[in-house]
């Protein structure tokens, strides 16, 4: 069984396939292009991506509002999902008047700040054949601790921390992972783990969604956060 997890980065996205105990780290400027790079070492049973997969036509997604339960005190690294129109606006001030008409309520800069990746990977999505569910890190790692981390992951405390709850599921991240080590941050290489974590979790039949039965859109993706 060979799985990947996905978190994006500043210059693209990391991702870290995990086989066994053995985690081999991969970088791309583009989603399709890092998983292709990974499918050329080996198949992939399970793809998880830390990106919301299934956008709405209006209102809230419920599994934004689950996840943020779930993260406990860090509930504002989830952030409500703006509805398609929104990221399909110009700019950033339509975006919000087209969200309040559409959900209520605008949306946050670094969520619109997503709106290349958000909509990259829905253009993937329609694309490829892997099999392919959304994660959210933070609510990977309440899991595996059994209660919501109360340090941030970008402190050292939260970084070693994460890494160790890894590593106690059977995760080791490599301290070296050539040239994607040098592209993507601490926190973004171990928010990608937890990812992989989860999808292994998938492939064995051991995860849950949020929620349950997954929502669906005008898109007819399946939406839900899998742990």
């Amino acid at each position: 069984m060979r799985v990947l997890g996905i978190d994006g980065c500043k210059r693209g996205w990391i991702g870290i396939a995990v086989q066994g105990k053995l985690a081999h780290a991969y970088f791309a400027p583009r989603i399709g292009e890092l998983v292709s790079a990974a499918t050329q070492d080996g198949e992939l049973d399970v793809v998880s991506v830390d990106i919301p997969i299934g956008l709405p036509d209006r209102g809230r997604r419920e599994a934004d509002v689950l996840a943020r339960q779930a993260a406990g005190a860090r509930w504002a690294s989830v952030f409500m999902t703006p509805t398609r129109a929104a990221l399909e606006a110009e700019d950033y001030a339509a975006a919000v008047a087209i969200n309040r008409r559409l959900a209520g309520e605008g949306i946050s800069r670094q969520a619109f700040a997503l709106k290349e990746k958000l909509l990259q990977v829905d253009r993937w999505i329609g694309l490829t054949d892997h099999k392919v569910v959304e994660v959210h890190p933070e609510v990977c790692f309440a899991e595996l601790a059994g209660a919501p981390l109360p340090v941030g992951k970008t402190t050292w405390a939260g970084a070693e921390r994460r890494r160790a709850l890894l590593e106690g599921a059977g995760i080791a991240v490599p301290r070296d992972l050539g040239t994607a080590g040098a592209m993507a941050g601490v926190d973004d290489v171990l928010d990608a783990a937890a990812a992989a974590w989860t999808a292994r979790r998938v492939a064995t039949g051991g995860a849950r969604c949020m929620p349950s039965p997954p929502q669906t859109f005008g898109d007819g993706v399946a939406c839900a956060i899998w742990v």
